[in-house]
């Protein structure tokens, strides 16, 4: 029987703390779990390193372990041959341990008990996982979830960020219309799963900073266009910056202060179906002259004379 180790399938030194062999193991399990993995060797690889860190990660087992590994390690340096190291004082020897389970529960079907290496089941016992009740359900990992900021113009035209999950890059596509507070997922890409489940999802929230100029209500846009007291009285047209490029707004003669004028399908495109759009409205501003000259002033109380006649 050859001696495992465990710290160098983890790539963890001997004094690692129990977090650095969790995240070890989260970043190897990642990239070998089955379910990403379609590779010749990845299933062998991922109950190995399986195997490894259900016995680092606990500290009775591990500290078994290490035992063993010392004194394995002075057989090792006084010229010893693997086969005559004495394995026996190590075996596991407790109730159960040579009993047969149906699996080594604590990573589903993955870890029959025929899976495990005879390393482990010599020292540990098939057993153990059945009498330490490890042995559970299939669950599902644990979603990732990320918060993505983007500005109203790339909701309104549609964007894309890359996402680095465990040293893997995602390449996120967020499409037009995408709305504050919506949540995208992309499916396996979160935590692995536990007892030989899934693989959880990752979900992005999208926060829209807020637009000085412009509100988002829905799929409909509001914003403030200021014009001259002639304009609102006389009629006229404004150039209006949108997300969508320049329009020219009618402005009808008479338009009061704060009337909002509607443009039809020039808001938010809609998610999912980006060719129909939500509405713009143009709250209109009229600025009120001041300073006037005495001209101007004789000439607004002419004005003011014709409309009371």
């Amino acid at each position: 029987m050859d001696f495992k180790d465990y710290y160098r399938i983890l790539g963890v030194g001997k004094n690692a703390t129990i977090d650095e062999i969790k995240k070890a193991f989260r970043s190897l399990a990642v990239k070998y779990h089955p379910d990403r993995n379609k590779g010749k060797d990845a299933e062998n690889k991922f109950k190995e390193i399986s195997e490894a860190y259900e016995v680092l990660s606990d500290s009775e087992k591990r500290k078994k372990y290490d035992n063993l590994g010392s004194s394995w390690n002075s057989f090792r340096r006084t010229g010893g041959n693997t086969q005559d190291f004495d394995w026996s004082e190590w075996f596991n020897t407790s109730p159960g341990g040579g009993r047969k389970t149906k699996g080594f529960g604590g990573f589903g079907d993955m870890f029959d008990s025929g899976n495990v290496s005879d390393f482990f089941k010599n020292i540990f016992g098939e057993g153990f996982a059945q009498r330490t009740g490890f042995r559970q359900t299939p669950k599902k990992g644990t979603d990732t979830v990320v918060d993505i900021n983007i500005t109203l113009a790339e909701a309104y035209s549609g964007t894309q960020r890359i996402i680095e999950i465990d040293e893997q890059k995602i390449d996120l596509k967020i499409k037009p219309g995408v709305a504050d507070g919506q949540t995208l997922k992309i499916t396996g890409k979160g935590e692995t799963g536990k007892h030989g489940g899934s693989i959880g999802d990752l979900i992005i929230k999208i926060h829209i900073k807020p637009h000085n100029k412009v509100e988002r209500n829905g799929d409909d846009l509001h914003i403030a266009v200021p014009i001259d007291l002639y304009k609102a009285i006389l009629g006229g047209a404004s150039k209006l910056k949108t997300f969508g490029g320049t329009i020219n707004l009618k402005i009808p003669a008479g338009t009061q202060n704060g009337a909002l004028l509607k443009l039809k399908n020039q808001g938010m495109p809609k998610y999912n179906n980006p060719s129909d759009r939500g509405d713009l409205y143009a709250k209109i501003l009229v600025n009120i002259p001041t300073n006037l000259s005495p001209e101007e002033k004789e000439i607004f109380e002419k004005l003011k004379a014709l409309r009371k006649n």
